[in-house]
């Protein structure tokens, strides 16, 4: 801190002088007042270090002060002491003071020192509150704190009220290029937006962030392609996706106030739909083979099932032509068959086999 430095000079002046009328008057002072020359020395050097003590302690503020009581911004000598006092860095207070001032705002010291304290950045929003007054911004103070005691950059919040700032949609720095949709034909478009927004000051604290308005405008644009009947109509006019994002109003509850959707550039890409019909034609393929097969394998369970019919009754066919036998020497032994039925019975079965060799087909090498 700059320090005025003729102040010891005039003090070591007024002090010699008062040594020099002390030894010119020094019989008469001592009997007046009873003190020998040698206590009037002692207490001129005590009243001397005081006084630079004095010096040396307001000589801290005295620019300072000065330069406020100039720039019609006055800080009272006490509350530079206080603030000192405080460990809260006198520069910093004053001459952001001094420049609100100046710029006709009224900010109290006791608000500065306060914001400080409670650790925001009083350069960053006494400069935030001339930028809004110059640009005829309403921005009172205790809005422009609390904004900075949230974290945003107050100061960056309104250059960009001031200048509006275009967001890229998507953000390239997430790896993505184009926002990807369908038409209903069934033919993919890649688009890619600039959104223009500026800050809305009301709703900085506790708004979205940028990241919530491209995945809103994202959304939107995926939605307004989706709809469109054919890929040709979204070529032909791509404002009709700036105007039905638009119209939704997706700046709301966000730190910030959409003022235009531009396509930058729209390109065509796969045809979606016709893979998506042979992805499913192949599966329906698949799924008919899969119930073609298992019918297949119901018939073969179902022939080998009456196979074993087959088998279970030709068992039964021996068993009874193994009873007959067995019938024919009852028959011979109870006298109900005589030996001439046995033989016309054994020629009826000759007949029929040589019936049955001379129908069966000729066998051909």
């Amino acid at each position: 801190m700059n320090r005025p430095t003729q102040a010891p000079l005039l003090l070591l002046m007024l002090t010699a002088s008062g040594a020099a009328a002390q030894q010119g008057g020094g019989a008469n002072s001592s009997k007046l007042l009873g003190l020998p020359n040698a206590a009037w020395v002692v207490i001129g050097i005590v009243i001397f270090f005081v006084a630079l003590l004095l010096v040396f302690v307001v000589g801290q503020f005295i620019n300072l002060y000065i330069q406020a009581l100039l720039s019609n911004a006055r800080v009272k000598l006490l509350d530079l002491v206080g603030m000192r006092l405080r460990k809260v860095d006198i520069r910093t207070i004053v001459l952001s003071r001094i420049r609100a001032v100046k710029s006709g705002i009224d900010v109290s010291t006791n608000a500065l020192e306060t914001h400080y304290l409670a650790g925001g950045r009083v350069p960053n929003v006494v400069s935030s509150l001339i930028a809004a007054q110059k640009a005829r911004i309403e921005l009172d103070w205790d809005t422009a704190t609390a904004i900075d005691l949230a974290g945003r950059d107050i100061f960056d919040a309104v250059n960009t009220s001031v200048n509006p700032k275009v967001i890229d949609c998507p953000n390239p720095e997430q790896g993505r290029r184009t926002i990807d949709a369908v038409a209903k034909d069934g033919i993919q478009l890649k688009a890619r937006a600039r959104v223009t927004v500026r800050t809305n000051l009301p709703r900085l604290v506790g708004g979205a962030t940028e990241e919530t308005v491209v995945a809103r405008v994202g959304e939107g644009i995926v939605s307004a392609i989706g709809s469109a009947g054919s890929h040709k109509e979204v070529l032909e006019n791509p404002d009709r996706i700036s105007k039905a994002v638009m119209a939704r109003g997706l700046d709301a509850g966000t730190a910030f106030e959409i003022l235009s959707i531009d396509i930058a550039d729209i390109d065509v890409g796969d045809n979606i739909g016709a893979a998506l019909q042979a992805d499913q034609a192949e599966a329906d393929k698949r799924r008919f083979q899969a119930e073609a097969e298992k019918r297949r394998a119901l018939a073969v369970a179902l022939e080998q099932e009456f196979k074993a019919e087959v088998e279970k009754n030709r068992a039964l066919v021996v068993l009874a032509e193994a009873e007959v036998p067995k019938a024919m020497a009852e028959a011979f032994r109870s006298g109900n068959m005589g030996i001439m039925d046995y033989y016309r019975m054994k020629n009826v079965v000759a007949d029929t086999d040589m019936r049955s060799s001379i129908a069966k087909p000729e066998e051909r090498p």
